[in-house]
C-alpha cells in the first residue's frame, strides 16, 4: 500500500429530493424500528450450511452463520456488503447487515439488505428504494459492493456514483398501510396500493455522497472506530490491476475530501478496514479456490488464509467479519484479528 494523493476522490452532498421524497413516503406507510424487523424475521441461519466456503483454510473460521437453503440456492441475489451494531454505536441489540444484489438483468428488483440476529440466527430481508415525490417508489440498480452503518444511517457502494444513504428510522413496513404484502411480481404504488416485490419492509434512500469528479470506483465500505473521530473507509475493486485505491474520511463526511488515500497494490480487493494502526483486506480468487487475507502493519505485509469468496469486511465483538458471495458458499464469519 502506497499513499497517494487524496483531491480525486472528494466527494459532495446531493441530498436533493431525496428526503422529501421519503418522508412523503413515511407519511403513508408507518415505520418500525431495527429491533421490530429482527423479531418478526423469518428466515433461519445455521453454522454447517455453505461450509464448501471454507475450502482448504485452516484454522477454519468460527463464528459461521450461514444464510438458508433458498438464499443458498438462488442465482438471482448474491451476498455483498457487511456491516453491524458495532459499526453503528447506536443499534439497541448486536445486529449484522448484509447487502445483496439482483444480477439478472431481466426483471431488474434492484438491491434488499438482511437483518441478522446473531443469537438467535433469525434474520429478514428488506428492499432498497428510491422514493419518488408522486409518493411512489421504485428498485436501485447498482452492484451494493460494500455497506457501512453510522448511528442509523447506513452507506451504501453505488460504484460509479459515490455512496447512498439510506435512514434505518425510516424502516417502512407496508403492513402499516394495507393487509397483504401487495404483488410479489410489481414494486412501487399502483391503483393506491404498495408493492415490494413480496418484502414486507422497504426503506427509502435519504441522501447521496457523490463523487465530484467522475473516475472513482466504490466497491466497499466499512468504518474505523479505533480513532479518535470515526472514520468512514471506502475503496476500489479491481480485477486484475493492482492500482485499486482506499481511503478515509471523517464522519460524518464533512467538506468531501479524504484524511488519506492509498494505492492499495494488490488486484481483486473486496473488503477493506483499518484498525488500530493495521488494514485488513480481503482478497478473492474466484469461486473455486480460497482468497486470502492481506494485513499491513508499518508497511510490512502479512498474509493469511481466507475463505472462498470472501467480500465486504466489518468490525464485532472485537473481531474481523466478512461475508462470503458464491452460490451454495454463502455465510457471515469471523476471525481473530
Amino acid at each position: 500500500m502506497v499513499p497517494t494523493e487524496t483531491t480525486p476522490f472528494v466527494l459532495g452532498r446531493a441530498t436533493g429530493d431525496l428526503a422529501e421524497a421519503a418522508a412523503k413516503l413515511a407519511g403513508e406507510i408507518g415505520s418500525v424500528p431495527v429491533e421490530t424487523v429482527l423479531a418478526q424475521a423469518n428466515r433461519t441461519a445455521g453454522t454447517t450450511a455453505g461450509t464448501g466456503a471454507i475450502g482448504d483454510m485452516r484454522p477454519e473460521p468460527s463464528p459461521w452463520y450461514a444464510f438458508d437453503d433458498g438464499d443458498q440456492g438462488t442465482t438471482d441475489w448474491y451476498p455483498q456488503g457487511l456491516t453491524g451494531s458495532d459499526d453503528s454505536g447506536a443499534l439497541p441489540a448486536p445486529a449484522f447487515l448484509v447487502s445483496w444484489y439482483f444480477k439478472p438483468e431481466a426483471g431488474e428488483r434492484g438491491i434488499r439488505v438482511t437483518f441478522l440476529d446473531p443469537g438467535t440466527l433469525k434474520y429478514r430481508h428488506a428492499l432498497l428504494v428510491l422514493a419518488d415525490l408522486d409518493g411512489s417508489y421504485r428498485p436501485i440498480d447498482i452492484h451494493a459492493g460494500g455497506i457501512a452503518l453510522h448511528g442509523g444511517l447506513l452507506h451504501v457502494a453505488d460504484t460509479v456514483r459515490g455512496l447512498r444513504v439510506f435512514d434505518l428510522a425510516g424502516i417502512l413496513d407496508l403492513r402499516t398501510a394495507q393487509d397483504d404484502l401487495g404483488d410479489g411480481t410489481r414494486v412501487g404504488r399502483h391503483d393506491g396500493k404498495f408493492h415490494a416485490f413480496g418484502y414486507r419492509y422497504v426503506i427509502p434512500q435519504t441522501d447521496f455522497w457523490r463523487v465530484a469528479q467522475p473516475g472513482p470506483r466504490f466497491s466497499f465500505v466499512s468504518i474505523d472506530r479505533s480513532t479518535e473521530t470515526p472514520q468512514l473507509v471506502t475503496g476500489e475493486f479491481r480485477d486484475t490491476d493492482p492500482e485499486g485505491w482506499v481511503a478515509r474520511w471523517d464522519l460524518d463526511l464533512a467538506g468531501g475530501e479524504p484524511n488519506d488515500a492509498y494505492v492499495l497494490g494488490h488486484p481483486r480487493i473486496q473488503g477493506a478496514v483499518s484498525r488500530d494502526g493495521r488494514w485488513y483486506l480481503s482478497q478473492g480468487a474466484g469461486s473455486t479456490a480460497n482468497g486470502k487475507l492481506l494485513v499491513y502493519e508499518d508497511g510490512t505485509l502479512d498474509t493469511r488464509p481466507y475463505p472462498i469468496g470472501p467480500e465486504d469486511l466489518t468490525v464485532q465483538d472485537g473481531r474481523l467479519w466478512s461475508v462470503t458471495e458464491f452460490r451454495n458458499k454463502r455465510a457471515i464469519f469471523a476471525v481473530p484479528f
